[in-house]
């Protein structure tokens, strides 16, 4: 084992395919109250979810706010008026939480650092809810020694509040020992750099880094993950 023991995993779109299961589990819910799915709607939600997400991570607004608040801007955009943002919200918590696809190679990594010893945890800003129901059907639950949600803990990844609470419910475990390995620049990396611990970028598209925030390592497959780590060069 090299400098890092400790592994700091992102779930969604880093070991799990959070795109392909919000497609699968939107579609299902609008057609549950009755929507038409189209390429156009789905397209336009995924675009206002990532914006209320992303207010999130700036701080700019609370759960609450992002959970309701991007299906009230779905249902004026297209004039839907007779489903409630919290009933469709709850219904599809359900229906995320109740499909899972890997991403290329996640679980074998995950079952590969295990095996040499490296402690994982999952540090996650989605709803325990859906996170909850992923984590036990996938199995990440058995084969991970933790994970912590932002929802549980009041603060959302990048803040270094959520970072603190990660640490204070590991006693010995030092920050130097360990990395973060995430696909978001702005959640996952710069909470990272927020909380003192190596950044690892998953970019399997190979995109720029256009912010201020430092990468240590960049990765585009997560098999390349175990010879990084037990490199000594760092």
């Amino acid at each position: 084992m090299g400098k890092y023991s400790v592994i700091f995993w992102d779930l969604d779109q880093t070991l799990l395919n959070f795109d392909l299961s919000q497609r699968c589990a939107i579609s299902k819910v609008f057609r549950h109250f009755g929507l038409a799915v189209d390429e156009r709607m789905l397209a336009r939600y995924d675009a206002i979810n990532r914006e209320y997400w992303s207010r999130l991570e700036l701080g700019e607004a609370d759960r609450e706010e992002v959970l309701l608040g991007r299906f009230r801007t779905f249902f004026e955009e297209f004039g839907i008026e007779r489903i409630d943002p919290e009933e469709i919200n709850s219904r599809y918590q359900e229906e995320l939480g109740s499909i899972y696809f890997y991403m290329d190679g996640a679980k074998e990594t995950v079952l590969e650092l295990g095996r040499r010893g490296y402690r994982q945890y999952i540090l996650t800003n989605g709803s325990a809810v859906a996170q909850a129901g992923k984590m036990k059907l996938s199995g990440l639950s058995e084969m991970t020694d933790g994970v912590f949600v932002s929802e549980t803990i009041g603060f959302p990844k990048p803040m270094k509040a959520f970072y603190d609470a990660c640490f204070r419910a590991l006693p010995g475990v030092g920050r130097t020992s360990c990395i973060m390995v995430g696909d978001s620049l702005t959640s996952d990396m710069r909470g990272a750099n927020n909380a003192g611990i190596a950044a690892c970028w998953f970019n399997p598209e190979g995109r720029s880094n256009d912010t201020e925030v430092r990468i240590d390592y960049e990765i585009r497959r997560l098999a390349q993950l175990p010879a990084i780590l037990e490199e000594e060069y760092v």
